[in-house]
């Protein structure tokens, strides 16, 4: 019997590393066969309006973004802290006319922003809702939900959305939606990304925000260097090349055009081994890794269904 597909899948990375990106083209990947597919942002930078060529989502509202050459369907969603605020007061507390109101006042922005653990409860809810209509089997459910969540660097604080509560509310409706949402973020069916670039500080981070979420319970399924750029040298042509042992030499070129080639050919060979080392501590932490190649052309429709391809071919989408 096949395994379940994991319904979640959240995608964090340091900013810079294109999360955005994978988040979208992890989308893609899993809109196959007649498969509805959510992408879902909570920054508010409209990127994936932007990369999907789209006018800006707003209000909260779900929008059909594209059909995937697969036959699936990807939908839309920036999640913004205050319309789910105002949709929470509705929905539990009967106040429509009275949230809009406060909303008016600023009360709403007040809130969320002297309360940043309730703002991620609300964002988090979001998302939360849209994974269960799936197993609710509505007419408006979706296969899958993708997050582009916020960086590495706070995204262990973002999902843990208990401790964002411990001073804010441990009864009542709010505290029952964070234990809701706790379950959900633990289950088998949702899993965590980290996107990486194979430099310092991103991959420091990547290795910091696995610590941070272990204690979580929430499961880091796949490292992904994005960017990669593959060399046919081994090592010591690396090394060789590196330490300027060999000078290269084209037919015709002076000796300063071939001094200044070799000293460039050297700091791309040193660049490689330091990203090879970075590649060599990914694979300590002993998690799946994934590889997505560096593409000079940019980023377009096209790019992102080439990375979708290879997305699919190298992470595991069935719940264990």
């Amino acid at each position: 019997m096949r395994s379940p597909r994991h319904t979640l899948h959240i995608v964090s990375g340091k900013g810079g590393t294109g999360k955005t990106t994978i988040a979208s083209a992890l989308a893609c990947a899993l809109a196959t066969s007649g498969r509805r597919v959510l992408v879902c942002e909570v920054e508010g930078r409209q990127g994936i309006a932007e990369l999907f060529g789209s006018t800006p989502l707003i209000g909260s509202k779900e929008r059909r973004l594209l059909r995937t050459p697969d036959g699936g369907t990807v939908f839309g969603l920036a999640i913004d802290a205050e319309d789910a605020l105002l949709e929470y007061l509705e929905t539990f507390y009967r106040l429509g006319l009275a949230g809009r109101a406060l909303d008016r006042f600023g009360a709403v922005d007040f809130a969320t922003s002297i309360a940043p653990g309730l703002r991620d409860v609300l964002l988090t809810g979001k998302v939360y809702e849209a994974v269960r209509r799936g197993i609710k089997q509505r007419p408006n459910a979706y296969d899958a939900v993708v997050l582009d969540a916020p960086p590495t660097g706070r995204i262990a604080q973002f999902l843990n959305v208990h401790e964002a509560l411990a001073g804010l509310a441990r009864v009542g409706p709010i505290r029952a939606q964070a234990d809701s949402i706790m379950r959900l973020l633990r289950s088998a069916t949702t899993v965590v990304h980290l996107v990486t670039l194979l430099e310092e500080m991103p991959v420091t981070e990547t290795e910091e925000a696995i610590a941070a979420l272990r204690p979580t319970q929430i499961r880091v399924a796949t490292v992904i260097e994005n960017m990669a750029m593959p060399t046919p040298l081994n090592h010591d042509q690396l090394l060789t090349a590196a330490t300027r042992t060999t000078q290269l030499v084209v037919p015709g070129w002076t000796d300063k055009q071939n001094r200044a080639l070799t000293a460039e050919f050297a700091g791309e060979a040193a660049r490689t081994l330091q990203q090879r080392d970075r590649h060599e501590r990914l694979e300590s932490l002993r998690l799946p890794l994934a590889e997505i190649a560096f593409d000079p052309a940019g980023i377009d429709e096209a790019a992102l269904f080439t990375i979708s391809d290879q997305l699919r071919d190298q992470i595991r989408l069935e719940a264990a």
